[in-house]
């Protein structure tokens, strides 16, 4: 595994872990201190969110070298979701959607089909397959997993996935919860 490759699996270790604890929170019976646990992460998300800002901010000062730099960090899964996180993506969720269509269409074409990309609203992306008349249902279910794969990668925001021209029970086999987010 590389070493970005581990730098992310912790990465996403680090993001289950904080999901637990924030599902533990809400356990609380106290409800004071549900709210009070609660503040405290949310005033740390503002100001970690304030300090990100800035840091963009300043490296866009720079000029072409700036946005690249931005861009290159958008792009790293790790970073990225960070500033997805805290809503500072320079992308929106059309345009990452998109580019990882873009990634998985060539797996798509050599079984024969295509993709076409419908809408990403509310967290919900639809997509079209298109797949010629002797697709099985291990192919379809194969296909249906490289698109999740693709998409989630590039906007783990995405909280659904649905697929016209799939069965029913592929085609919307798998959600996701959103980024643990605490803005209420």
């Amino acid at each position: 595994m590389t070493e970005n490759g581990s730098e992310d699996q912790a990465f996403r270790k680090r993001m289950q872990s904080i999901e637990t604890l924030i599902q533990d929170v809400e356990r609380y019976p106290d409800l004071a201190a549900r709210t009070h646990t609660k503040a405290i992460v949310q005033a740390l998300l503002d100001l970690h969110g304030a300090g990100l800002e800035r840091i963009l901010e300043r490296t866009a000062k720079a000029g072409e070298v700036g946005f690249a730099l931005i861009d290159a960090l958008a792009d790293d899964e790790l970073v990225g979701s960070l500033l997805l996180l805290y809503g500072l993506h320079p992308l929106d969720l059309e345009t990452r959607v998109r580019q990882a269509l873009d990634k998985v269409r060539p797996v798509i074409q050599t079984h024969g089909g295509s993709l076409e990309f419908l809408s990403a609203e509310k967290g919900v992306v639809q997509l079209r397959l298109h797949t010629s008349g002797d697709a099985c249902a291990t192919n379809a279910l194969t296909l249906k997993q490289a698109i999740d794969d693709a998409v989630f990668e590039k906007a783990p925001d995405v909280s659904a996935i649905e697929v016209e021209g799939l069965s029913p029970d592929i085609a919307n086999g798998h959600a996701r919860i959103a980024l643990p987010i605490l803005r209420s």
